[in-house]
């Protein structure tokens, strides 16, 4: 079975490649499957964003296709950045500036847990969708540690791993991410 990951997020895409190596005979990205098509997100929930994306890129070809939509949860921020996590400071999914919006909001407030949420819709030809998602907890630290990862990983300490996502590996943070998490209870229901 042949998988386009609907996402033009190096990151996310090679992540999902990673966890999801063996499991299809051919995983492709939108740009290897000559797609070009950037849909607009403008879901409340998590599911939503994932469902738009799967569906819109459904239309485009004849073989599943898997989205996923993730973010940050910060309790002192009623759960904000959340949906809009990868353009929180601006449209322009500048990492290093949500960072630093995420940090001033939270300038001296002591309870900085949070958690990351991730939701994956696999979208078959015929229509047929299937969703999963995933959680990990942890808190915002007040500096960033660690150079590995992407988006907040420097800034979230994941309670299980004793780090933050940016000091462990790619095998470990895939082991107890919210995104690894998802992803193998969907590979469970398939």
């Amino acid at each position: 079975m042949k998988l386009i990951i609907a996402s033009n997020n190096k990151h996310k895409i090679e992540e999902i490649s990673t966890i999801l190596q063996g499991k299809f005979e051919e995983i492709v990205t939108l740009a290897q499957a000559g797609i070009v098509c950037d849909p607009e997100e403008n879901g409340a929930t998590f599911l939503e964003n994932a469902l738009i994306k799967a569906t819109e890129i459904g239309k485009l070809c004849d073989c599943c296709v898997l989205a996923d939509d993730t973010g940050l949860c910060v309790d002192a921020l009623n759960g904000a950045p959340g949906v809009f996590s990868a353009r929180y400071a601006s449209d322009c999914h500048d990492d290093a500036a949500n960072r630093r919006k995420l940090l001033q909001n939270l300038h001296g407030v002591k309870n900085r847990s949070a958690h990351f949420e991730c939701v994956v819709v696999l979208r078959y030809p015929n229509g047929k969708l299937i969703s999963a998602s995933g959680r990990v907890d942890g808190r915002i630290l007040e500096q960033e540690l660690g150079e590995n990862g992407f988006g907040y990983d420097s800034l979230f300490f994941a309670t299980e791993l004793g780090k933050t996502f940016a000091q462990a590996t790619s095998a470990e943070k895939n082991a107890i991410s919210h995104r690894g998490r998802a992803l193998q209870a969907l590979l469970e229901m398939l």
